[in-house]
């Protein structure tokens, strides 16, 4: 990057480089970005991991307990066949209860019901004994859970239910079986959840994998992203430094189309911005120096002359003309650079009211009398009644001045001017016409400290017309005519209102 303005690269203010290298690397926006994305990553992680997997454990043994469930319900009528037979043998019984646990795919127990009310067992304060008939297992170790069981006889429902059976988990479903309207039986189906255990040990540790991968990947990746930001901003910030010190750069290039595109986009605006001004303000402060130092040596040139008092009465006259002159030029330059340094700094306020334009122009063309003549011009008014406009009157007023002293001070003595008022399309216009030299750059008039060929005047006139005119949300410009220079004075005309 080339720096211009006398900065060399790398040089910042003492207090703004010494902060930003001793920064803490904790408080660094690349740091917090990364570790943001690895909380985030982390945190996303644990729900699933705590909550979500929690969750699908539970569903996937509901709907195991379901399936035993349905079942179930399919093998009742089978089993409660068993319960009329007296001549059923235990081993044929066994052999219906391991039919029926091959189907469901669960361990069924039957268990006899003995009810102290004789058989009506629909008290809830009811005492019910169980015993085992048979069981599907081979060991014979029964997965007992007495109360599940007294629910189901208690209820005439079939019940559901979990318990720990050699430090497993087994979910059963106790199906009361009846005979002649009587609870005699109650079969118990007791499913493993061994394949719901390896689903979920599956999930958990494949999610224990993709979660490390996962906060690897987040805090690698969110460093580098917060990174490449953290350059880019500590790139602004060099730059703003820089700025600041009044070392200006040339343009960061914008590299993106983020926010941080276009506060590249922005920085580099305010510094042309800054830039510009800057460069006005210095050429400001030569030039006005040197308008200031001419009429001031000038001023000391003819004190020194006064002070021979040799000199004839004719001469003293003829220079304390001119140091009147010099000391007109003086006070003149030093308003026009008051008006103007109040008009940069937005200090100048307009009031805007309905003016009629014809009385306005007359008024000020009244106070040039004098210097008309002395000029030797004819000044010929055109005003058009009515022209209102909606403006500053004071300000408008200046405007005008300014126009008529231009046309008296870079035309020859006798050049005819004239002045016109009329309306255009909702806009009032005051043009002002002299039959001089003609303007010779239409555009760079209106720059500051611009006298073109003229020994008088500081160049500042015209400026300050057109930024009076500006605020007004009129302008001031030249217009094409065959002889001479004519400018235009454009404003808004005043609204009229129709009768209520």
């Amino acid at each position: 990057m080339r720096l211009r303005g006398g900065a060399q690269p790398g040089r910042w203010p003492g207090e703004h480089r010494t902060a930003f290298l001793h920064r803490p690397r904790l408080r660094s926006l690349r740091n917090k970005l990364a570790l943001v994305f690895f909380a985030i990553t982390g945190l996303s992680f644990s729900v699933i991991y705590f909550i979500v997997v929690p969750q699908l454990e539970s569903n996937l043994e509901r709907r195991k307990t379901d399936e035993v469930a349905r079942v179930a319900a399919l093998s009742k009528p089978s089993l409660q066949a068993l319960m009329g037979r007296r001549s059923i043998n235990a081993k044929e019984l066994d052999r219906r209860v391991r039919a029926v646990a091959d189907a469901t795919g669960s361990q069924v127990t039957l268990f006899g019901v003995q009810q102290s009310n004789g058989g009506q067992a629909r008290q809830p304060s009811l005492e019910v004994r169980m015993y085992v008939i048979s069981d599907s297992g081979e060991k014979r170790v029964v997965p007992e859970n007495p109360r599940l069981a007294s629910r189901a006889v208690i209820t005439r429902k079939a019940q559901r239910g979990t318990i720990r059976f050699d430090e497993e988990r087994l979910g059963q479903i106790a199906q009361p079986l009846t005979f002649r309207k009587r609870i005699d039986w109650v079969a118990v189906y007791s499913a493993e959840f061994d394949e719901v255990a390896e689903t979920v040990a599956f999930v958990r540790r494949r999610l224990l994998i993709a979660t490390g991968l996962a906060l690897l990947l987040a805090l690698g990746g969110g460093y580098l992203v917060a990174r490449a930001l953290a350059r880019r901003v500590r790139r602004l910030e060099q730059a703003a430094q820089e700025v600041a010190a009044g070392q200006f750069l040339d343009p960061l290039p914008v590299d993106s189309r983020d926010e941080l595109g276009e506060l590249t986009k922005a920085f580099n605006e305010m510094q042309l911005q800054l830039r510009q001004v800057e460069v006005a303000r210095k050429e400001f402060v030569a030039t006005a120096s040197h308008e200031l130092r001419t009429p001031i040596f000038s001023l000391g040139g003819f004190v020194e002359l006064l002070r021979d008092e040799e000199l004839d009465e004719a001469t003293r006259r003829e220079f304390l003309d001119a140091m009147a002159e010099q000391t007109e030029r003086l006070q003149k330059l030093a308003v026009d650079l008051l008006d103007l340094s109040r008009l940069d700094a937005g200090a100048v306020e307009l009031e805007s009211e309905g003016v009629d334009l014809c009385g306005l122009t007359r008024a000020v063309v009244g106070e040039f009398r004098p210097a008309v003549a002395r000029h030797g011009t004819d000044l010929d008014l055109q005003l058009t009644a009515p022209v209102r406009a909606s403006c500053d009157p004071d300000r408008v007023a200046q405007i005008v001045r300014i126009l008529l002293d231009n046309a008296l001070r870079h035309t020859p003595r006798g050049t005819n001017v004239t002045v016109t008022t009329h309306r255009d399309n909702g806009t009032a216009l005051l043009t002002v016409a002299d039959e001089g030299p003609g303007l010779p750059d239409e555009h760079q008039v209106f720059d500051r400290f611009y006298t073109g060929e003229a020994t008088t005047g500081a160049g500042l006139g015209l400026t300050i017309a057109r930024e009076l005119a500006e605020r007004m949300d009129g302008s001031i410009a030249p217009a094409p005519t065959p002889r001479g220079a004519l400018l235009v004075l454009t404003l808004p005309g005043e609204q009229e209102t129709g009768p209520a």
